[in-house]
């Protein structure tokens, strides 16, 4: 949401440190999503396929990512 590109530059190591999780969480993520026709990646790129569906999967987890931001650096625009 942050971006209107469809594409995303990472290896499944820089996402989980940079979420705080194990990569091996991040490769089965990757992996069902992938497999769900909602997301590709290849070598460090992730292609956003289908970023309705992907909203829709994802929109327990975020609103709680984005209600703790909004705590841990009130004044700071929102995700």
């Amino acid at each position: 949401n942050r971006t209107s590109s469809v594409e995303l530059i990472g290896t499944h190591e820089m996402i989980a440190s940079m979420l705080g999780v194990r990569r091996e969480g991040i490769s089965e993520a990757a992996c069902s999503l992938q497999r769900a026709g909602i997301i590709r990646y290849r070598r460090g790129r992730v292609t956003v396929l289908d970023r309705s569906r992907l909203g829709a999967k994802v929109t327990k987890d975020y609103q709680l990512v984005k209600e703790e931001y909004a705590r841990l650096i009130p004044g700071v625009s929102k995700l």
